[in-house]
């Protein structure tokens, strides 16, 4: 049984607001407290952090994937308004960012402690951080405007 297009969308906002939620976390908390590692015991740190987040990020990124993908295959009109559309573009640049910055910068950092690494990693990782809340932002809009028919069965 393929699920409504009302519980794939709001699945997608969840995860999205769960991804915004961490997003924001990871950038004024987490990143930044890097430099405080110890360079003897960075890149055990390092790949402990990759392996403690993957558990919780991957999952919510992948659901919030698919539920996107899922939205467009079932060809709702709401997933062909420009605001989902700008959505959808926030989703493509967030995996595009994640997988061609973020994920290099942390294979350098799973090497060696490196600050030029760490400092381009919180700089660059504001670029998740604003699609994040931008797509979110844009969900909202959606979900006030089509509360009617997200919400009816």
């Amino acid at each position: 049984m393929i699920p409504s297009f009302q519980a794939l969308f709001l699945i997608q906002f969840t995860a999205t607001a769960l991804m915004t939620g961490i997003i924001w976390f990871v950038q004024i908390v987490h990143y930044p407290l890097f430099g405080s590692i110890p360079a003897e015991s960075f890149t055990r740190y390092e790949h402990s952090h990759t392996v403690r987040t993957g558990v919780v990020v991957a999952p919510l990124m992948l659901l919030e994937l698919a539920t996107a993908a899922s939205l467009s295959l079932l060809r709702n009109p709401i997933a062909f308004t420009p605001t989902y559309l700008e959505a959808l573009g926030c989703l493509t640049l967030i995996w595009a960012s994640t997988f061609l910055i973020q994920v290099p910068l942390h294979g350098i950092l799973e090497k060696r402690h490196d600050q030029a690494a760490i400092r381009r990693l919180v700089e660059t990782n504001w670029i998740r951080t604003i699609l994040w809340s931008v797509r979110l932002g844009l969900l909202v809009s959606i979900l006030l405007q089509r509360a009617p028919e997200i919400f009816s069965r």
